[in-house]
């Protein structure tokens, strides 16, 4: 795996309005490492404020064949006091250019790019109490960012949402076939390989299915984007790192489902996780960091924030409580001028 040089400058656009209306805007960043195989990179940063001046600032990410749309994520953050913002990283999303194969990666340390661009600028805009947070494939690479970079992260806590961290598949793929397409990932990194997730995840949630949210589906759509070998070696290499144990200090919030769907069964898909084996995040979280908190959320699915109206409720009453006992105080309710 190449090393990188994660101390240059990105450029930064200004902000404009973003697609999820009033309230939200974006600006894109042109991080240090442009163009890399594919050409010239990009990534997103959309940014929600608080409903008064806050110090405080979230940054989250999302997962794999994803993107930021949750408007109620960030309005949530933001009537805690909590300045929030997204990333878009390269390829995804809104950062997707037309020369561009969606999600292509060859090694994830290729968003720490991204990450540093962005926490670089939720700095600038003064928020010194920061928490970073990731859905699944983005639960993997804030945390794998968090160990490669140690406390120059300049991050108070972490918050993970079902994260990505072994491969769903029967025991026999995992142990045979996925380390022979990882090899040939070295030498092919761009060959294809066939995606065997089934779309039921997404009609589950989009409006014009079964389920009750808007996005673009030409983001997001429901049968996954394809996938690569360079893409699942980059993938098994971040886990083996996890399996070696992290050793993050900040303390991590990890909410999952409390159980995964059985195999065939369609009716499930509105409270399990239907994507990842919720038994793995249970074993392998606590190699994440020192002080880490998991929390099973009954009747969950794979993004507990896309959850039902009340499992969602309190997934959200759990984050803000827990966020409140290991943040300190902002400095107004410190009696400090």
């Amino acid at each position: 795996m190449p090393q990188f040089d994660l101390s240059a400058p990105a450029s930064y656009s200004d902000y404009v309005p973003d697609l999820l209306g009033e309230g939200f805007e974006q600006l894109t960043i042109t991080p240090d490492d442009s163009p890399d195989y594919e050409g010239p990179v990009v990534s997103t940063l959309v940014r929600h404020l608080a409903e008064g001046p806050s110090t405080r600032a979230v940054l989250y990410v999302h997962g794999f064949n994803d993107y930021f749309f949750q408007r109620e994520l960030a309005l949530n953050y933001g009537a805690h006091q909590f300045n929030f913002y997204a990333l878009d990283l390269r390829k995804y999303g809104r950062s997707i250019r037309s020369h561009q194969r969606p999600n292509n990666v060859r090694d994830l340390r290729e968003y720490f790019h991204d990450l540093d661009a962005a926490l670089a600028r939720v700095r600038a805009e003064g928020n010194t109490t920061i928490v970073l947070s990731g859905h699944s494939t983005g639960g993997l690479i804030v945390s794998l960012y968090m160990w490669y970079r140690k406390a120059k992260a300049g991050v108070a806590a972490m918050v993970l949402n079902s994260p990505f961290l072994e491969m769903h598949q029967p025991w026999l793929l995992r142990k045979f076939g996925i380390p022979m397409m990882k090899r040939l990932g070295a030498r092919w990194p761009d060959m294809a390989l066939k995606a065997n997730l089934s779309p039921i995840y997404g009609e589950s949630l989009h409006r014009s299915f079964q389920g009750e949210w808007d996005y673009n589906l030409d983001w997001k759509p429901n049968r996954v984007f394809s996938m690569n070998a360079g893409w699942l070696r980059a993938i098994r290499w971040g886990h083996a790192q996890v399996r070696r144990a992290l050793g993050i200090e900040v303390p991590i919030l990890v909410l999952h489902s409390d159980r995964t769907a059985r195999r065939g069964h369609r009716e499930d898909v509105f409270e399990t996780d239907v994507v990842l084996n919720v038994a793995h995040i249970r074993e392998l979280a606590p190699w994440l960091g020192t002080r880490v908190t998991t929390h099973a959320l009954e009747g969950a699915i794979h993004d507990v924030f896309l959850s039902r109206e009340k499992v969602r409720a309190e997934a959200y009453r759990v984050l803000f409580e827990w966020l409140g006992r290991v943040l300190p105080l902002p400095t107004a309710q410190l009696g400090v001028a």
